[in-house]
Formats: structure tokens, sequence, C-alpha cells
């Protein structure tokens, strides 16, 4: 799909209507192992490793990362797996931000989507830039930008990666030793940590330093009709997430046409993981609502 090669996992009739599954960082599509199969009565549940991560094309150069090629990727590989039927998109983190664009682009496609712990653009940079929280929680983009981050990630097995999923983003116990080792394998994949922070290198997000003024926002210029969710559109956030604090989706319905938001007491940024007792069946009421979308 769009000239890459994408490792993916699935469940269900291929004939079913396409479920598509996105992960972020520093995650794999493992991280729905859980999920996939709580869909495959009614889907086809497909969970791809996104561009850079596990056995997927990883090309080398940090523009082959810009969220327009990677939303062009899930978009081809959609039209691969189920031609000419719209898509249900569900997402998480770095994903979100696939999907987001995957709606601005080719918003007739899209059935519905899915939103867990994700933020849109405009809302996310406005919270960057006007809450000296949400800055302080996004100093490690400004880490994973530098040009040694890899290698930084890798030492002493990974352990700054590590710490990212049981501690900067969340901190909930959720993780087993068998899921370590998996994330653990998936990380030593040869220009793997390389093109997982390329992601972050090509983003045109500004994150300044928490006490530097900044009187510009550089996405407050683009036109709010090309930035609109114009599909059934639900958020599932949990409360306690460390990198994206409310503040991220304040004004979010500002840029939707149908938007629910469903908040989580007692989950933080791996909510996926955390409650998936309430995520599958939030997911199928929402998605069974919206059946004559299709």
């Amino acid at each position: 799909a769009n000239g890459q090669s994408f490792e993916t996992f699935a469940a269900g009739d291929p004939q079913a209507p396409l479920l598509l599954f996105l992960h972020g960082f520093p995650e794999h599509a493992r991280a729905w192992e859980k999920i996939l199969p709580a869909f495959a009565d009614k889907y086809y549940a497909v969970a791809p490793n996104q561009r850079g991560y596990g056995q997927s094309s990883k090309p080398t150069g940090i523009e082959n990362y810009r969220v327009q090629h990677l939303a062009k990727d899930m978009l081809d590989l959609a039209g691969t797996l189920a031609p000419g039927k719209k898509i249900h998109l569900v997402a998480h983190d770095w994903g979100a931000s696939v999907a987001y664009m995957m709606a601005f682009m080719a918003h007739a496609r899209i059935a519905t989507l899915t939103v867990l712990n994700g933020v849109h653009p405009i809302p996310f940079q406005r919270a960057i830039l006007s809450d000296r929280e949400q800055r302080q929680a996004s100093q490690y983009m400004r880490f994973l930008r530098r040009d040694d981050a890899a290698p930084l990630l890798a030492e002493s097995n990974y352990a700054r990666l590590m710490a990212f999923m049981t501690g900067g983003f969340g901190g909930g116990r959720w993780m087993t030793d068998a899921e370590r080792d998996q994330y653990l394998v998936n990380w030593s994949e040869s220009g793997a940590l390389e093109a997982m922070v390329s992601w972050y290198k090509a983003t045109q997000l500004t994150v300044p330093k928490v006490d530097e003024i900044v009187t510009d926002d550089p996405l407050a210029r683009i036109n709010p009709t090309m930035v609109r969710v114009r599909v059934p559109h639900l958020v599932l956030w949990g409360e306690e997430d460390k990198a994206l604090r409310p503040s991220c989706i304040d004004g979010l319905e500002t840029f939707c046409d149908d938007l629910r938001i469903k908040k989580v007491a007692g989950a933080d940024h791996w909510i996926v993981h955390q409650r998936p007792d309430i995520v599958i069946p939030e997911i199928h009421s929402f998605l069974k609502s919206h059946e004559g979308t299709l």
C-alpha cells in the first residue's frame, strides 16, 4: 500500500465491514490483540503496524514520516483490504493523528472515527501554547526530536522507552512480563527506533520550552474547513493521562459535526490496556448507532 509493506493482524471475515485499528507510540499493532476478537463477529478487524513499526516498511529520511504520508498509507491499505467500502477507524495516541488526517483528506471514505486518548492537531497545539501544564507534559517531544534520541532510547535495554509506558504517559500497572518481552522484540527490529522518533521529528507541531514566550500559533492560520471532522466521532478519554492533559480536547466540538466524548475515571494514557471492559462496549455501542453510515 502506498509503495510500502505492512505487517497486519486481523480477526473476522474479510468480506465484513472494515474496522481499522491504529496504534500509537511506542506501541505496536499487538496493542489491539485483546480487542480485535471482540469485533470479529460483525467486522473485519485489522490492526496494521504503521510505517516504521514492527516488520512494516521503514523508509529512511524524516520527510517520509510526515502525517500526510502516514495517512495515505492507511487509506491505501484500507482500499486494498476493502475496495470501494467505507472504513470504521479506531485509533490511539499517534494513531489518532493519522486517523484525523485520514478524515480530513478523505471523509467520504470514513464511516466513523473513534479516538482513545489522542488529539486533533488544532486544540492540541493550542493547549501546548496556552496551558503550562500541557506544555510541561509535552517536553518529552523535544527529547524525541534530538539527533541522538534513538540511541539514547536503546540504552540499558530500552529503559527510557519502557519508562514512557510505565510512568511517563500514565502509571497504572497493566503490562505483563510477556507483553514487556514483546515490546523489547519490536523495538529491536532493525531501524525501528530511528523510524519511530522520525514521527516526532516530522511533525509541524510547535513545542516551546516551558518558560519560552510564544505569541504565534502557526496552526491557527489553517482554514477550519480543512481540519473539520465531518463523520460521527467518539472520543474515549482516560482522565489520568499524564501526557495529554484535559486541555487537549477543549474546544474539539467546534471542529466536529457529530461528537461524543466519554471520560473514563481510573484510566490514563493506556486506556486500551487498562479498561477493555469499557472500551469494547463503548465502541460496539457507537458502531451500532451508526450502522447506516456504510
